[in-house]
């Protein structure tokens, strides 16, 4: 599975980590590649640790497990740095892509000396300015398709508005604040749209 590209998302319930890494499976979908986008259930409950997982590919996916050796991890909640080793199997030449105020010089030290790619996201301010509220999953997701490259930036934006007409269809005022919130998470990390 050469043209396989492989992501793993930890976050708390309630988050939205579940609902990015669907919506990432959708909008991947929709671009004609092969998908899976799933939970990992267990005992959720609001603010529980969650894992979340997205296979992209070209090819055939043939493989239907958790995934162990992602290409890129994204961390919805940095606090979870502290007590989940999320950089467990990742590879090095992936990165990780952490939603904090940080740098990524001032996080490497909780990565348990992973020396791959490190980027970070404040996707708090983000989603403040851009909805009114915090809603992180929105930026996290933007930045995930700007540092994975997994597709064209430009086709990423028209399909999620796309999506997001038909999800909010009888709330046409919170498409504006999502689009917004999606192009500062994706400007953020060095994406163009």
């Amino acid at each position: 599975m050469n043209n396989t590209v492989e992501i793993r998302w930890h976050g708390r319930g309630g988050q939205g980590a579940k609902t990015a890494a669907l919506l990432l499976a959708d909008v991947a979908f929709q671009t004609g590649q092969n998908v899976q986008g799933f939970p990992e259930y267990g005992p959720e409950r609001m603010g529980a640790p969650i894992t979340a997982f997205n296979r992209i590919s070209k090819d055939k996916i043939r493989v239907h497990s958790n995934i162990y050796y992602p290409d890129f991890v994204v961390v919805v909640d940095e606090t979870l740095l502290h007590s989940v080793d999320v950089t467990d199997g990742l590879k090095e030449e992936g990165a990780i892509i952490v939603n904090t105020s940080k740098t990524p010089d001032e996080i490497r030290p909780l990565l348990r000396g992973y020396n791959g790619g490190v980027y970070t996201v404040d996707a708090r301010a983000i989603s403040e300015e851009a909805l009114g509220r915090y809603f992180p999953n929105t930026p996290m997701l933007a930045a995930t398709v700007a540092v994975s490259k997994v597709m064209d930036g430009d086709v990423f934006i028209a399909n999620m508005e796309e999506s997001f007409r038909h999800k909010f269809a009888k709330k046409p005022e919170v498409i504006e604040g999502n689009m917004k919130a999606l192009r500062m998470a994706f400007a953020a990390v060095g994406g163009n749209v």
